[in-house]
């Protein structure tokens, strides 16, 4: 299953890339005349800065405690003159709307080399900064509209894009759309990538084709629960009856379900990406999310708990990655595993083993 998510906005000249929670989960964004990026995960950076150390008066006798000041001017000094001026070249060109620039922006934020990483964090500090002045100007108000799609195999998600996208680039909008394909090689349904889109987006809309049983037992509770509209699609010609059926059945649903909006009430839609039916008013519907969430100021609130996530999730990330990439750990992982596996060891257990050999060695 493919989670396309798209994001656009009719007017606004911008770049605004961020961080996603996984390598391979894409975060996209569109504005006025760019799209933006995806983002790998990378090790938590702090803009830049010097290190303070004070002493602070606790219970257990004086302490120090390492207090960091960090400024993007400090970061940029540490760089050298061709990479001063290679950050240059890709920040001015993103924010101009260069797609070469665009591209090789790209590149460097996927890199898994250390140098290339750091680069990637200036360029998308500067970036998040013009993001910011840009905000300001308006308003503060989002200058981009970000939308993630989901649904089963089969739903249509692709046809519905093709058709969604010409549509609203016809009206003067900007759209990026960035898909990932994150099904279960097993069963094929929606899964914790989901959980992990509609963690990253202002509205979260599930496509579901017109039918039953076996083509939707993969949409788990949660998903729905957390969709904010649900669209049936291929509601044309023969499929319209059991079109008609499934959105009843979803409307029934829907309303014994929690709400996660104190404002929107998840509704559900019938369209037709083949004959363009309820497409149009499809988008209405999105509009009018958008302009009651951020009436309310739910939406701005819903991107600020977002931004703490993904601090999080790369915080968690990246401890992992150094806990499995301990010279000491790595030698006992294999060990460890073979006896959890045989059952002489518990999972409980040789976690703690683990851990406390990583401990030891710091």
């Amino acid at each position: 299953m493919s989670v396309p998510a798209m994001l656009l906005h009719p007017r606004q000249h911008l770049v605004n890339s961020l961080r996603v929670p996984s390598p391979w989960l894409h975060c996209i964004q569109t504005s006025g005349q760019q799209s933006a990026s995806r983002i790998p995960s990378a090790p938590l950076w702090i803009p830049s800065g010097h290190h303070c150390t004070k002493w602070m008066l606790l219970p257990g006798g004086p302490r120090r405690a390492l207090c960091i000041q960090a400024t993007l001017k400090d970061h940029t000094e540490g760089l050298s003159d061709k990479e001063q001026r290679f950050v240059d070249k890709l920040y001015m060109g993103l924010v101009s709307g260069q797609r070469a620039c665009l591209a090789e922006a790209i590149t460097l934020v996927e890199s898994t080399h250390s140098r290339k990483k750091e680069l990637a964090q200036v360029l998308l500090q500067r970036v998040l900064a013009h993001h910011r002045e840009q905000e300001r100007l308006n308003q503060g108000k989002p200058l981009t509209f970000r939308v993630g799609l989901s649904g089963p195999p089969g739903a249509g998600k692709s046809t519905f894009i093709e058709y969604f996208g010409k549509m609203l680039t016809e009206r003067g909008h900007r759209l990026s759309v960035l898909a990932v394909d994150p099904s279960s090689c097993t069963s094929g349904g929606v899964g914790q990538s989901e959980f992990a889109v509609a963690d990253m987006v202002d509205m979260f809309v599930l496509l579901l084709p017109p039918a039953g049983g076996d083509e939707l037992q993969g949409i788990k509770r949660g998903i729905i629960e957390m969709a904010d509209l649900v669209v049936i699609t291929k509601s044309d010609g023969d499929l319209v009856v059991p079109a008609r059926r499934i959105q009843a059945e979803y409307v029934s649903a829907l309303k014994l379900l929690r709400s996660r909006s104190g404002v929107w009430r998840p509704k559900v839609i019938r369209i037709s990406a083949r004959s363009g039916e309820g497409v149009s008013e499809m988008w209405d519907t999105m509009r009018e999310f958008q302009h009651v969430m951020l009436a309310s100021g739910e939406l701005t609130t819903k991107r600020q708990k977002q931004q703490k996530v993904w601090m999080w999730n790369l915080i968690q990330e990246n401890i992992l990655e150094h806990f499995k990439t301990h010279p000491t750990i790595q030698e006992q992982i294999p060990l460890m595993e073979r006896k959890v596996l045989s059952g002489a060891l518990s999972p409980g257990l040789a976690a703690d083993l683990l851990l406390k050999a990583f401990r030891s060695k710091h």
